[in-house]
């Protein structure tokens, strides 16, 4: 199956899976999906996810979601630039996710990053997706 936007895909199977109920979710490896993953586990929104592979021997990531009292820890989660249209901004242009309970993560020179990280470092870049 082709993929043409992977963070999309990725950001979609969290929702759904959240929605469903789910505790855990796999999704096709790849480095930038890890990146992203890796952000969201760091900020408190996913509690884990490792690195495996399916039945065929292809690299796979499977993630376990998190609850907290009985509803996702992620309220929202939106795809901000997409592969028809980036959106890129400076780090004095970045704006804070609902006045700063939320993370944005960025795509920069320095990684995959969240927006808190991106202020401390000074660096901007393509805004990926916004979460809270």
């Amino acid at each position: 199956m082709l993929i043409t936007d992977p963070v999309g895909d990725l950001i979609t199977r969290i929702r759904n899976g959240q929605s469903a109920r789910k505790k855990v979710i796999t999704v096709p490896a790849s480095s930038e999906r890890e990146a992203l993953l890796t952000v969201l586990v760091e900020g408190g929104y996913l509690s884990t996810y490792v690195r495996d592979a399916d039945a065929a021997g292809h690299p796979i990531l499977t993630v376990t979601l998190k609850y907290v009292n009985g509803r996702g820890a992620i309220q929202s989660i939106k795809r901000v630039s997409s592969p028809g249209r980036r959106i890129y901004s400076s780090v004095k242009k970045l704006m804070p996710v609902m006045n700063g309970l939320g993370i944005a993560v960025l795509s920069t020179s320095k990684g995959v990053i969240s927006d808190a990280t991106a202020r401390e470092i000074g660096a901007g870049g393509e805004v990926l997706c916004s979460v809270f």
